[in-house]
C-alpha cells in the first residue's frame, strides 16, 4: 500500500523562488512600467520637464515614414536571420551526428562562435568586408563584384544578416545536435534497412522528430533577432546607410540616445514589446500546431 507523502506549507519554497521572482520584477517588470509611462510624456532632452499627452507619440509614429519603413527592414532582416542560421545549423549538426572520429573537435570547434560578443562579430565582419582593407570585397572585385556597404544599403542590409546569423549558428546547432542524437539508433537503421536513402530519411524520420526543438529555435532566433542584434549592427553600420539597415531596436535606440526623443523613444520600445510578444503568441497559436511531439 503506497503512502501519501504530505509536506507542510512553509517559506522555504517562498525563498527559492524569491531570488527569480526579483530578477523579473527589477529587470523586466518595472523598466517595462517605466517604458509604458514614459510613452505618454513629452520631455525635454535633458528631462527636466514633461507634459502628459496621452497617445502623441503613438501618434507621431504612424505618421513616421522613417518608423514606419524600420518595420518592413525588421521584418526581412528577422525573416532571414533565424532561416538562416536554423538552416545552415541544421545541416551543421546532421553533418556532426555521422562524424565517427574526433566527433568533440569538430563540435568544440563549431560551438566556439557563440562565445564571441555581438559587438566583435560585427567587427570580425567589418574587416573582413571592408572596401579598402577587407579580404573578401578583393575577390569579388574578381568576379565583378563592386562591394561597399558603406554606400549601398543593400550590401549593407546582407552584411548585417550575415554577421547575425553566423552569430547564432552555434547555439543552433547545440540543440539540433542533442535533438539529433536523441533519436534512437534503431529507428534510423530500421529505415535503412528498408531502402530509404540518406535523404528520406532526414526527411521522415530524422526531422519531424526534432521539430519541438525546430519550433523552440524559431521562437529563440526570432527574438533574437529583433533584440540581440542591436550589438551587430551599432558595430557594422550604424543603421546607415540612409536608414538601410535601421530596425526597430536600433530606432529605439538612435532617437532615446542621440536624438533625445526620450517619449517617443519609449513608445517604440512598447511597441517592440507588444510585437514580439505578439509574434510569440502567433507561434505558439498556429506553428506550434504542426509540431510532432
Amino acid at each position: 500500500m503506497l503512502k501519501r507523502v504530505h509536506f507542510p506549507p512553509g517559506i522555504l519554497p517562498y525563498l527559492l523562488v524569491a531570488p527569480q521572482v526579483a530578477i523579473t520584477l527589477v529587470f523586466f517588470i518595472w523598466p517595462a512600467a517605466q517604458a509604458i509611462y514614459q510613452s505618454f510624456l513629452l520631455e525635454d532632452a535633458f528631462g527636466l520637464s514633461t507634459e502628459f499627452v496621452w497617445f502623441e507619440n503613438f501618434v507621431a509614429l504612424a505618421e513616421d515614414p522613417i518608423y514606419l519603413g524600420s518595420f518592413g527592414r525588421t521584418i526581412v532582416f528577422s525573416a532571414a536571420v533565424a532561416a538562416l542560421s536554423m538552416s545552415f545549423a541544421l545541416v551543421l549538426a546532421g553533418f556532426a551526428d555521422r562524424v565517427a572520429r574526433a566527433a568533440t573537435t569538430y563540435r568544440t570547434l563549431l560551438i566556439w562562435p557563440y562565445a564571441v560578443a555581438p559587438v566583435l562579430a560585427g567587427a570580425l565582419w567589418v574587416f573582413m568586408f571592408n572596401p579598402t582593407l577587407g579580404i573578401l570585397p578583393y575577390f569579388l572585385e574578381f568576379m565583378g563584384i563592386e562591394w561597399n556597404h558603406y554606400l549601398n544599403g543593400n550590401q549593407a542590409m546582407l552584411l548585417v544578416i550575415m554577421a547575425a546569423a553566423w552569430k547564432q549558428v552555434a547555439y543552433n546547432f547545440l540543440f539540433y545536435l542533442a535533438a539529433m542524437q536523441a533519436i534512437p539508433r534503431s529507428v534510423i537503421e530500421a529505415a535503412a534497412i528498408d531502402g530509404a536513402g540518406p535523404f528520406r530519411r532526414f526527411a521522415d524520420i530524422i526531422f519531424p522528430l526534432i521539430s519541438p526543438t525546430t519550433f523552440f529555435l524559431l521562437v529563440i532566433n526570432v527574438t533574437y533577432a529583433f533584440f540581440d542584434t542591436f550589438g551587430i549592427i551599432h558595430a557594422i553600420t550604424q543603421g546607415g546607410p540612409a536608414n538601410a539597415t535601421t530596425i526597430l531596436v536600433y530606432k529605439v535606440f538612435n532617437d532615446g540616445f542621440v536624438g533625445l526623443d526620450l517619449g517617443g523613444s519609449a513608445a517604440q520600445s512598447v511597441v517592440l514589446m507588444i510585437l514580439v510578444i505578439g509574434l510569440t503568441v502567433v507561434q505558439f497559436r498556429y506553428i506550434e500546431k504542426r509540431v510532432q511531439y
